[in-house]
């Protein structure tokens, strides 16, 4: 089948819809497919995702697709956003579909569930190492991707030529993309932002200001720094758009759905109401687990995460946890 698009978007939540009214506002035919064909027809119909992003109408250059196959098949870019826990199971579905001339990008932010390995190390075992892979990462609220508000990127691949075409479908005068080599980094940053952010929002639900909040974004930077030590990435990675850039944004505004979810839970709602309360996949929960479990085989000490981890599996407190982090014995920083 002759490719009719730019760039094929799997993954119609609000962040999948804001990337693909992005690439579409630039200029480019840009396909967008979600699983569930109800949704699906809505979009079709709406011409806006009324449910994630009401005031941001589809540019004429974006169209819905509900057929995963033909999605694929397309355009030879495919861009995947969806939730970490469904990273494994989209690329499965696609294996089949693909030819040696696709090449995959992803925006999903996270860790493989129940191992931790890194996402990048999941689509290499499902889709072998003939496929050029990349993935995107920074500070992005997708209201404010779609709106057409000034945005900035980290960008990294395997393969030089895809970044480079990857940078002109994304890149305008709105949406500002950094290219950066390191690959491990560009993932790792992703993922920690996301415990950093329930902490950050459990301090401030339990009202503890501006100091314990900057305390939680200082210190948090320094874990994810360390397991990015432990893992041969870039420490100069963890300064830019993927790791301190994306750090403080989801800590300390309330768009953050991680953010949000540590605030109910400091102001006593158990984690079942604080789900329903945001109302979308608050990535955060999972990723404190897979980042706990990847810093335990790592043996890498990060006293953040593992407090993260007592309060969200183990029942712990969240004052409790909270006190435990300022008891620590005395330390250099």
């Amino acid at each position: 089948m002759a490719k009719s698009a730019a760039i094929s978007v799997l993954g119609a939540g609000s962040y999948g819809t804001a990337l693909a009214i992005s690439l579409a506002r630039n200029g480019h035919q840009t396909l967008l497919w979600g699983h569930e064909p109800e949704h699906m027809a809505k979009l079709k119909q709406e011409r806006c995702n009324q449910a994630f992003l009401p005031d941001c109408p589809f540019p004429e250059t974006l169209n819905i697709e509900a057929d995963l196959a033909t999605c694929v098949a397309a355009s030879r870019n495919i861009l995947l956003v969806v939730p970490s826990h469904a990273f494994g199971i989209v690329l499965k579905q696609i294996k089949p579909l693909l030819t040696p001339e696709h090449r995959v990008v992803w925006a999903t932010k996270g860790l493989e569930p129940d191992t931790g390995r890194l996402l990048q190390d999941v689509a290499i075992d499902v889709l072998g190492r003939d496929i050029s892979l990349a993935v995107i990462s920074g500070p992005t609220f997708a209201k404010e991707l779609a709106a057409g508000l000034p945005t900035a990127i980290s960008l990294s691949s395997t393969d030089p030529v895809f970044v480079n075409d990857l940078s002109d479908l994304l890149h305008s005068e709105h949406f500002r993309v950094y290219t950066n080599e390191d690959f491990i980094g560009v993932q790792l940053g992703g993922a920690v932002k996301n415990v950093i952010a329930i902490g950050a929002g459990l301090a401030d639900g339990l009202g503890f200001g501006a100091n314990a909040r900057t305390a939680l974004i200082t210190r948090g930077l320094a874990e994810l720094t360390r397991l990015g030590a432990a893992l041969n990435a870039d420490p100069k990675t963890f300064m830019g758009m993927a790791g301190l850039g994306d750090l403080v944004l989801t800590c300390t505004d309330n768009q953050s759905r991680n953010r949000r979810f540590g605030l109910a839970l400091g102001r006593g709602l158990s984690m079942a109401d604080a789900q329903t309360e945001i109302g979308q996949v608050v990535e955060g929960y999972r990723n404190t687990k897979e980042v706990f479990m990847l810093s335990q085989r790592l043996n890498v000490e990060m006293p953040i995460t593992e407090q993260i981890y007592q309060v969200l599996y183990q029942g712990k407190d969240p004052k409790a946890a909270a006190i435990a982090l300022l008891a620590r014995s005395k330390k250099d920083e």
